[in-house]
Order: C-alpha cells, then sequence, then structure tokens
C-alpha cells in the first residue's frame, strides 16, 4: 500500500501537471491565432478601405477628365478658329529663345539666370496681352466659364509658352519642361488632382479646394494633329468630399466589424477557456477516481495478503501445536512400548527360569508355554504395527492392505493426550482389497483429518462399488465442546486432503451438519490397473 500509494501519487501527479501545461499550451496557441486572424481581418478591412478610396478618386478623376475633354472640345469649337487660333498665330512672331538662353545672350551669372528668364517671360506675358483680340477673347472665355465647376482654363502653344490663362499674371509662362503639357502636347490627356489653399478662379479666390487640372490636346477637326494644348482645372471638392464621406462610412463599418469581431473572439477565448476548465476538471475527477479504484483494489490486495499471512501464521502456529503434539504421543508410544516390551521379556524371562529349573508345584509347562505365546504375539504385533506406521515409503505407488495402514494411524493417535479419554474406534471390513497407492500420502490424509473432528472418532472400512470406502464419523455429545486441540476442519484443509485423494485416483467427500461425517473412496489395485 505504501509503495502503491507514493508510486501512484507521482505518476499520476506528473500525467496531471502534463495535462494542464498541454492545455494550458493548447489556450495560448488558441489566443494567439484568434489575435492572428483579428490582425490579419484588421489589415484586410483597412486595405479593402484604402483600396475603395483610390477606386472611388480614380474614378473620380476618370469621370473629371472626360468632363474636362469635353469641356476642351466646347472651347475648342467656339473660340478656338475666332479666337485661340489667330491669337497663337500671331504669337509665334515672339521668340521664346532668347529668354530660355538669357544666360548666354546677356552674358549673366548662372545663380541669376532663373529670375532673369522669369522676368522675361513675364514681359512676353504683357506683350500678349497687349495683342489685339486678347480682351475680347478673355472675356468671352469668363463668359463661358461662368457658374460652371470650371475654375481656371490656360492654353499652350506648341513651343510650350502660355498663351492665355484666365489668371493673367500666368501668362507668358514657359511649360516646355512640365510632364503634363508634354503629354498633351505628344497627344495624350494628363490629369492630377490635388488641394489648394487659395485659389484665384473666374468668380475670385477661393479656399480650400480639390481641383482636378488636365492637360488636354486641341486637334484640328478630323485630323490627328495637335494645333495647341488646354489646360482645364474644375473643382471637384463636392464629389471628393463624398467620396471621402463613403470612405468614412466605410472605415467606420470596418472598425465596427473589427469591434464585433475582437468581442467575438474574445467570447469564444471565453467559451474555451471553460471548456478547458471543465475538460482539466473532468480529467482531474478521471484521475483521481482511477486513483481511488486503484487503489482500493490495492487495499483489497493488502487485506488478502494479510489475511493469508495471518492464515499462514496460523497453519503454521496450528503445525508446530501438531508437532508438539505429534512427538508428545510420539514419546509416549515410545513409553508404552518399553513398558509392555519390558512387562512382556520379563514374564517370558521368569517362566523361562521356572522351566529350565523347575520346583514342586511350581507352573504347569504347557501353561507356562502357552504364555509365552502370548506374550510374543503381543509384542509381534506391537511391534508390527509401530513398523507400519514408522516405515517411510517412496513416491511410487504400491498394493497397500488398507486396513492395516489404517490401524496403525489409529493406534499412533491412541498415545495422542486429546484422544486418550476417547480413543479412535477402527472398524475393519472384511475381505478389503488392496489398493494400489502411495501410503505416506494416505497416512498424511488421515493424520490431518482425525485430529479436526470432534467427539469420539470411528473409523471404519468397506468394499463398494467404486472399490474401498473409507467412513470417518464423529458423534458429539451435550459435554463436546471445541477446544484449541479440537478444531473444525478448514476449507484449505479439506481442498488439501481432497486433491491428495484425487492423485491416488479417489475421491473425498463431507456429510452431515456439522461436517462430521467424512468418506474417501479409493479404487483397488485392480481397477487402477485397468484404468491405466
Amino acid at each position: 500500500m505504501r509503495y502503491f500509494t507514493i508510486a501512484a501519487l507521482s505518476t499520476f501527479l506528473v500525467v496531471g501537471i502534463a495535462l494542464y501545461v498541454l492545455e494550458r499550451g493548447e489556450m495560448v496557441f488558441f489566443d494567439k491565432v484568434q489575435q492572428g486572424q483579428a490582425v490579419f481581418f484588421k489589415q484586410s478591412q483597412a486595405e479593402l478601405s484604402g483600396k475603395t478610396e483610390q477606386a472611388a478618386k480614380k474614378s473620380l478623376v476618370t469621370a473629371q477628365e472626360a468632363a474636362n475633354v469635353n469641356m476642351t472640345d466646347l472651347l475648342s469649337n467656339v473660340l478656338w478658329e475666332s479666337d485661340f487660333g489667330p491669337l497663337i498665330a500671331r504669337i509665334q512672331s515672339l521668340s521664346v529663345d532668347r529668354c530660355r538662353t538669357i544666360e548666354e545672350h546677356r552674358k549673366i551669372p548662372a545663380t541669376m539666370a532663373p529670375e532673369a528668364r522669369k522676368a522675361c517671360f513675364a514681359e512676353l506675358g504683357q506683350q500678349i496681352r497687349a495683342m489685339p483680340g486678347f480682351a475680347e477673347l478673355d472675356r468671352r472665355t469668363f463668359a463661358a466659364m461662368q457658374g460652371s465647376t470650371v475654375f481656371k482654363v490656360k492654353a499652350y502653344d506648341l513651343r510650350g509658352l502660355t498663351v492665355y490663362s484666365s489668371e493673367h499674371r500666368q501668362i507668358g509662362e514657359d511649360k516646355a519642361a512640365n510632364a503634363g503639357w508634354r503629354s498633351a502636347a505628344a497627344g495624350n490627356t494628363a490629369s492630377e488632382l490635388t488641394h489648394r489653399d487659395q485659389f484665384s478662379a473666374f468668380e475670385g479666390v477661393v479656399e480650400n479646394r480639390d481641383l482636378l487640372s488636365s492637360y488636354i490636346p486641341v486637334r484640328r477637326k478630323g485630323s490627328d494633329k495637335v494645333l495647341g494644348v488646354f489646360e482645364i482645372y474644375a473643382d471637384v471638392t463636392p464629389f471628393l468630399e463624398q467620396v471621402k464621406g463613403s470612405s468614412a462610412e466605410l472605415s467606420a463599418l470596418v472598425a465596427a466589424n473589427q469591434e464585433k469581431i475582437e468581442r467575438a473572439a474574445k467570447q469564444d477565448a471565453e467559451i474555451v477557456a471553460e471548456n478547458s476548465s471543465t475538460l482539466l476538471r473532468v480529467v482531474g475527477a478521471l484521475l483521481i477516481g482511477l486513483f481511488m479504484a486503484l487503489l482500493l483494489i490495492v487495499k483489497r490486495g493488502q487485506t488478502l495478503i494479510d489475511a493469508q499471512a495471518l492464515a499462514e501464521e496460523k497453519n503454521a502456529a496450528r503445525e508446530r501445536l501438531w508437532h508438539r503434539e505429534k512427538m508428545s504421543a510420539m514419546a509416549a508410544m515410545a513409553a508404552n512400548v518399553s513398558h509392555e516390551t519390558g512387562n512382556a521379556l520379563t514374564i517370558i524371562s521368569g517362566l523361562a527360569r521356572e522351566l529350565s529349573d523347575p520346583q514342586p508345584g511350581g507352573i504347569d509347562p504347557q501353561e507356562a508355554t502357552r504364555l509365552i505365546g502370548e506374550q510374543t504375539s503381543r509384542v509381534v504385533k506391537m511391534s508390527r504395527q509401530i513398523s507400519t506406521f514408522a516405515t517411510a515409503g517412496g513416491e511410487k505407488p504400491e498394493l497397500t492392505d488398507i486396513n492395516r495402514l489404517i490401524e496403525a494411524v489409529c493406534y499412533f493417535f491412541n498415545f495422542d493426550r486429546r484422544f486418550r479419554s476417547k480413543p479412535i474406534e477402527f472398524k475393519p471390513g472384511e475381505a478389503v482389497p488392496t489398493c494400489n497407492l502411495v501410503p505416506d500420502h494416505l497416512k498424511e490424509v488421515l493424520m490431518n483429518l482425525l485430529p479436526n473432528r470432534r467427539g469420539r472418532i470411528t473409523v471404519e472400512t468397506t468394499t463398494c462399488a467404486q472399490g474401498v470406502a473409507i467412513r470417518i464419523a464423529a458423534e458429539s455429545g451435550p459435554e463436546t465442546r471445541v477446544t484449541e486441540n479440537a478444531v473444525v476442519l478448514s476449507e484449505t484443509q479439506f481442498e488439501l486432503a481432497r486433491r491428495r485423494i484425487a492423485d491416488m485416483g479417489g475421491s473425498l467427500s463431507l456429510s452431515g451438519t456439522s461436517d462430521q461425517r467424512i468418506e474417501i473412496i479409493l479404487p483397488t489395485g485392480l481397477q487402477r490397473d485397468s484404468a491405466q
């Protein structure tokens, strides 16, 4: 019990700790997976929201660019041939190269060149505004754009010179290096979405506006030849605010979904944690139950071992008591043999002296001879019984006189103090055949059975259909009581005796209400030989 308790408790404790660590590890892993999924979903939603806003802006740019192209077509249809075309033709007489290479013509330092070029182009702008037809072109352009979302219109010739701008101070600027103008001059429209804190429009200066500027080529009717470039600034602030509003709504929806996901993930984590705790409690209860069941089994085994040890101790005590009783009986038998033999020899010696020296009136010789024969037979009978009981046989079966062997055992027990007041009565049957068995085994069985009978014991033999029957009966009266020297036959003793008789080919059975009658059936030598 002690070793099992220590070993099993240690083992179950290790298993319990291992299960707890594994379950906690699963919880940590599940939590990390949930966090990773939440982060991935958040990033995906943010990316989706950003791409949606970009797509909306791109769509807005595309739509407004198409509107700007339509506006350019309208301007070119209405004003190009009548106003813009003739103005550009007259401007071609103005040289822009002298402004672009001003540091070479005027021999000024490179650090002063940008300001000098700027002043030169500003001078060209003044010349353009002073040309005939400019004022009418400007008036008509303002009139055409009045009330529209177009905040500014600029026109360029194929040299990149700004020939017109609704913001007059920009007229004369050089845009030859501008990528938008270069793209439009090559026949491709180029647009850019910008935010301006302040912007000069047809209706005055506006603030905080989002504008789409488009460089659009002007082509000859029915031809792909580019005649010039328009730059249209259209106000897209309301549309962009609508896009931003939609994006904000989408972001709010994404945030709400993210919050729902995090809340659901938290609830799932709580459910998983509760299930994990429940699982640990169930497994712990099962381990405790299993430990207690094993402990009960081992405790039951310990009880059986203790009971067996106690029974073995009692059997050993009984064996020691039986050994003392046997030695006492043997001592009593030896004393009796010595006494009886001494008496017989004394009588024989006296009679021999009488016969060798007869006296007048002495014993009759015939009577003396009878007495000598009687005493001699007495000594011979006693010697034969002792020899039959004490002779140690082998382990091989042999033909045995059952009556003679039982008589020798009963004769031995008559010297036991337990049977002196009520000696064992032996009733030998007539014409009992010999049996083929190991004599010592039968003696062992009888010496185990007889001392455990109560009251006066009778042993009788007789023939039966199966062979030879040995019946042991114990007649107990009111004065009979159980003492430590007269105990009831135990189940173990009966089982040992039954097996020993079964080895001889016979059977042993109990009868009577108090196990006071025993019957042993032994096959005869002829029956065993034929069976074998």
